[in-house]
């Protein structure tokens, strides 16, 4: 199996210049706790990814306005992805590697096409050892899980 296999196809994402307030609406809304970004809907090429933790504590710990806060202000750059042709248990390595809780799915032109998250894992693989092995490196002391 392919990561595009796996994947939730045409995830829920943000641009740059979306406010943050606008963001964690829509994390609110959808029930998630990131987004990527791209750098525009129309080319979908991956840029970042916004998490829940970076609009806690670069926004809301630093006294920020989440009104006037862009999105390309807080979001992490360059994130760990893997690719829609990669075999599935490379997006399950860097996930336990990196400690994510969900990786972006690439296309060769570096084009969003989809997110793996925990969740897929458990009900797409019905491998419960596998799932297990990919929560327990997740959740590894040490770091906090993005």
């Amino acid at each position: 199996m392919n990561c595009q296999d796996v994947m939730t196809p045409s995830p829920v994402c943000c641009v740059p210049d979306d406010a943050v307030i606008d963001v964690a609406r829509m994390m609110r809304t959808q029930d998630i706790g990131s987004i990527p970004v791209v750098a525009d809907h129309t080319s979908q090429r991956l840029v970042g990814m916004v998490t829940d933790r970076d609009l806690a504590v670069r926004v809301i710990a630093e006294g920020r306005d989440p009104r006037e806060t862009a999105i390309r202000d807080v979001m992490s750059m360059q994130p760990v992805v893997c690719r829609d042709t990669d075999v599935y248990q490379q997006a399950l390595q860097a996930m336990g590697q990196h400690q994510l809780r969900r990786i972006p799915v690439v296309d060769a032109g570096g084009r969003l096409s989809g997110i793996i998250a925990q969740a897929d894992v458990a009900t797409r693989l019905a491998q419960p050892s596998t799932t297990g092995a990919v929560v327990e490196a997740i959740s590894e002391p040490g770091s906090s899980p993005r």
